[in-house]
C-alpha cells in the first residue's frame, strides 16, 4: 500500500442548475495534497462536477499520483435494500441499475422520484422512500414518513449510527435531502469507476488502486467548521469552508493511521458501505484545525560551523542559533478558551473598539458640558441610563440623567459627575461646580479601535491577553501548534530513582529536571526515557522521536569518545556538529538534525545541562515554537561575594538575591546538584577577565529572566 498523494472531497447536490455567483446548497469540490489545500471549486451543476471530478482522476492517473475521491453521500443502503432492487447484494449492481435509469438534465431537471417510486414498488406495502414537492405527483412515494415501519430494511445503516447521522438515505424532500443526492449521485460514480484503475472502498480491493472512491460525512469536522464560520463572519459559505478543511484534515493523516481505518471495519461495510473516519471525529477536528505547515524544514547542515572555527564565544553561537533557526510547527485555528500559553501565528487585530461606544467611569448624573465655579441645578429626566443598553432618550441641554458605571453615554450628555458630589432636590440634582466638560467618561476606542493589533505575531497569549481579546470581540485566533520536546537520556551509568543502583550507577537526574525546564518554558515536554550505551538501540529511538517530537534534547554522549554514542551517529546522519564553546560550565554542546528533526545534545553533567539550556535552548526553543528571539532579562546588583576568572569564557554562577544583593553558592563544582536547587538565577560574568569584589555590580539573571513560567 501507498499513501495517498491526493486528497478530493466532494459535497453533493441533488439540486437544480445553481447560479454563476458562488452559493450554498451547491456543489464544492475541495482538494489538498501534503497538508496544503487549493481554493475549493464551485460547481453549478452535476455535469460540470462530473467533469471536472473525471478530468482530476485523468490528471493524477497521468502524474503517477494516488488519489482518494470522497463524497458526501451514502455509498449504499441498509442490508437488503439492494437485495430488493437487483436480487444481488452487491452493492456495485445497485449503481449499474441506477446508473440505466436515471436522467439528469444540463438545468438539473431529473426523474428521481419515479425512480423512487419504481423501488418502492418492490416492498411489501409502502416502500422506504418518502418526501416530494407535492401531494398529487408519484403516489408511490409518500409525502411524509408517518406510516412508514421500517420492518422490512432498516432505517439507517450501521455506519450512520456510528458516525450518529440523524439523515436517512430514504429522505428525498425536505433538507437534509440525502436521499435524493443518493440517487442522484450513484450513477456518476459508476460512470467515474468504469473509467479504469478506480477502487470502490469499501466494496472492491482498494489497497493499490490508484484511485479510490469513498464516502464521507462533513459533519464529523462540525466543531472545525463552526470554528472557522465563526472567524470568517457571515459572508462564509458553509460548503466550501467544509471541503476545505476535511481534505486539509484527511490529506494530514499519517498513511498508517488512514490505512487502519480504512482496514478495520465490521462485516456489514462490504454490503452497506461505511463512513470514512466514523468514531474518529475528534482526531479529525485536530487535523482540521491545524494549519499547514509555517516553515520550511531545517537543512541538515543549519548548525554546521564555518571552516576554521574551534572554540565559538558565547554571543556568536547565539547570534548563529538566532539566524538559521525559525518555526518548525504548524498553525491552528484556536479558540479563545484554548489559547493561553499558545503562541500568535499572526497579528490578532480588534473586531471593534473598546470601549465601543462613550460610557461613564463612575455612577452618578450626566448633562452636556462643563460647568463652571458656584451652584449648580440641573432638573432630572425620568429615565435612567444602565450598562447593557444604551438610553434611546437624548437629554436636552440643561437637563441630567441619572447614569451608573459603564453605561453608554446617551444623546446630549458627554460630562458625569459622581453621585457623592450632588444632592437632590424636587426632582433636580443639584451641585457645586466647577467640573470639566468630559469628566468621569470614557471616549470610544480610547483602550483600543477596531483593527488595531491587540496581539502581535510570536506573542505568547497570557490571561490579560484573554482579557484583551475577549472586550475587543475575538474569538479565533491563529496560533502555533505546542512546541513538542523529546526528553532523552543516554548511558549504562544511570537508572531511575527508586531502582537499586549498583557501584558504579548513578540515578538519572536530568530526565526530570529538562521535563520541568522544558514545561517551564511553556513547551511540551514528551518523555523518551533512557537509552544505554547501545548505538542501535539509540538509533532505533530517535527513529521514533522524530516522528512524534519536533525537538529532541539528548543528555550524555554529545562529546568526542568512543562511547559519545550522540555525537556518533549524528555524524553518520551527515548533519552534526560539536559546538565548543567558550562557556563555564558547559563547554560542548552537540548540535546535529536526524530525518529532519534539530536535536541538542547535551553535556551530561546536570549543572551544564541546565545552565545550556537556559542559555541556548530557551531561546532557541522560542524561535522554533514561533516566539520572538528572546534574550535573558537581567538587571545588575551588587555582589555579596569576591571572585576571579581568566579571559577568554563567559561564566554562569548558581545565585540568588538577598537583602538587595546577589550571593553565590559556595562551590562550582559542576557535579554539586544540590546549588541548582538553592540557587533562584545566574550570575552572569563577561568574556574578558575579571575581579568580582563585595559591592561591585554584576548582571543577575532570575530564573524568570530566562523565560521560565515558574
Amino acid at each position: 500500500m501507498s499513501r495517498f498523494d491526493t486528497i478530493l472531497v466532494a459535497d453533493w447536490s441533488a439540486g437544480k442548475r445553481r447560479p454563476a455567483r458562488p452559493s450554498k446548497d451547491a456543489i464544492w469540490l475541495g482538494v489538498a495534497r501534503g497538508g496544503v489545500a487549493d481554493d475549493p471549486v464551485y460547481c453549478r451543476s452535476r455535469h460540470d462536477a462530473e467533469a471536472l471530478i473525471a478530468g482530476l482522476i485523468k490528471a493524477e492517473k497521468d502524474a503517477g499520483r494516488r488519489l482518494l475521491a470522497a463524497f458526501d453521500f451514502p455509498f449504499g443502503y441498509p442490508q437488503g435494500v439492494t437485495r430488493r432492487i437487483v436480487s444481488s447484494d452487491d452493492p456495485l449492481d445497485l449503481w449499474a441499475w441506477l446508473a440505466d435509469r436515471i436522467t439528469d438534465a444540463p438545468d438539473g431537471s431529473n426523474n428521481r422520484y419515479a425512480i423512487a417510486e419504481e423501488m418502492n414498488r418492490m416492498f411489501d406495502g409502502p416502500g422506504p422512500f418518502w418526501g416530494k414537492p407535492n401531494r398529487q405527483d408519484w403516489p408511490d412515494v409518500p409525502y411524509r414518513k408517518a406510516g412508514i415501519t421500517y420492518d422490512q430494511v432498516a432505517e439507517h445503516r450501521a455506519c450512520d449510527r456510528a458516525a450518529r447521522a440523524a439523515s436517512s438515505c430514504f429522505q428525498l424532500a425536505f433538507p437534509p435531502t440525502v436521499g435524493g443526492q443518493v440517487l442522484m449521485g450513484l450513477p456518476v460514480l459508476h460512470r467515474l469507476r468504469c473509467a479504469g484503475g478506480v477502487a470502490v472502498w469499501p466494496f472492491e480491493p482498494w489497497q493499490d488502486a490508484p484511485v479510490v472512491l469513498a464516502e464521507i460525512w462533513p459533519g464529523l469536522i462540525e466543531q472545525a467548521v463552526k470554528s472557522q464560520l465563526s472567524e470568517l463572519g457571515p459572508q462564509a459559505i458553509r460548503d466550501c469552508e467544509q471541503v476545505r478543511l476535511l481534505a486539509l484534515a484527511l490529506s494530514r493523516l499519517p498513511e498508517d493511521e488512514l490505512h487502519g481505518w480504512m482496514s478495520d471495519l465490521p462485516d456489514i461495510a462490504r454490503q452497506e458501505a461505511w463512513i470514512l473516519g466514523a468514531g474518529h471525529n475528534a482526531r479529525l477536528v485536530a487535523l482540521a484545525r491545524k494549519e499547514k505547515e509555517a516553515h520550511k524544514p531545517l537543512a541538515n547542515d543549519c548548525f554546521a560551523l564555518p571552516p576554521g572555527i574551534d572554540w565559538t564565544p558565547v554571543d556568536v553561537a547565539l547570534e548563529d542559533l538566532r539566524s538559521r533557526l525559525g518555526p518548525v510547527v504548524g498553525l491552528a485555528q484556536t479558540p479563545l478558551t484554548e489559547a493561553l500559553g499558545r503562541i500568535v501565528a499572526r497579528d490578532v487585530t480588534a473586531r471593534r473598539a473598546h470601549p465601543p461606544l462613550p460610557n461613564t467611569a463612575v455612577d452618578g448624573y450626566g448633562f452636556a458640558g462643563g460647568r463652571g465655579p458656584g451652584a449648580h441645578r440641573l432638573p432630572l429626566i425620568a429615565a435612567q441610563a444602565a450598562a447593557g443598553a444604551r438610553l434611546e432618550e437624548a437629554v436636552q441641554d440643561g437637563d441630567a440623567v441619572r447614569i451608573l458605571t459603564g453605561a453608554a453615554l446617551p444623546d446630549g450628555v458627554d460630562t458625569v459627575v459622581l453621585q457623592e458630589d450632588v444632592e437632590i432636590e424636587d426632582g433636580a440634582v443639584c451641585f457645586t461646580g466647577p467640573i470639566k466638560a468630559g469628566a468621569n467618561t470614557r471616549a470610544a476606542g480610547e483602550d483600543k479601535n477596531a483593527n488595531d493589533i491587540v496581539a502581535a505575531r510570536g506573542r505568547r497569549i497570557t490571561p490579560a491577553d484573554l482579557a484583551l481579546m475577549s472586550a475587543v470581540g475575538v474569538a479565533t485566533l491563529e496560533t502555533f501548534a505546542p512546541l513538542k520536546v523529546g526528553i532523552l537520556s543516554t548511558g549504562d551509568e544511570l537508572v531511575e530513582a527508586g531502582q537499586s543502583a549498583a557501584p558504579g550507577q548513578i540515578f538519572d537526574a536530568n530526565r526530570p529536571m529538562l521535563m520541568g525546564l522544558i514545561t517551564g518554558l511553556g513547551h511540551s515536554a514528551v518523555d523518551l526515557g533512557r537509552v544505554g550505551d547501545d548505538r542501535d538501540a539509540l538509533r532505533a529511538r530517535l527513529e521514533d522521536a522524530a516522528a512524534q517530537v519536533d525537538v529532541i534534547f539528548t543528555s550524555g554522549g554529545a562529546s568526542a569518545g568512543d562511547a559519545d554514542h550522540v555525537s556518533g551517529l549524528l555524524n553518520e546522519a551527515g548533519g552534526m556538529a560539536l559546538w565548543r564553546i567558550a562557556i563555564k560550565p558547559g563547554r560542548p554542546l552537540a548540535l546535529g538534525m536526524w530525518n529532519g528533526t534539530p536535536v541538542f545534545g547535551l553535556p551530561g553533567n546536570p549543572v551544564a545541562a541546565m545552565v545550556c539550556t537556559l542559555v541556548f535552548g530557551a531561546p532557541a526553543l522560542a524561535q522554533m515554537a514561533g516566539a520572538s528571539w528572546s534574550a535573558p532579562q537581567g538587571f545588575e546588583l551588587p555582589a555579596a561575594f569576591e571572585k576571579r576568572k581568566k579571559s577568554g569564557r563567559r561564566e554562569f554562577l548558581r545565585a540568588r538575591m538577598r537583602a538587595g544583593r546577589v550571593e553565590i553558592f559556595a562551590s562550582e563544582g559542576s557535579g554539586r546538584i544540590s546549588g541548582l536547587s538553592w540557587a533562584e538565577g545566574l550570575v552572569e560574568l563577561p568574556d574578558a577577565a575579571l575581579h568580582v569584589r563585595p559591592g561591585d555590580r554584576v548582571r543577575y539573571i532570575p530564573w524568570s529572566g530566562f523565560g521560565l513560567l515558574t
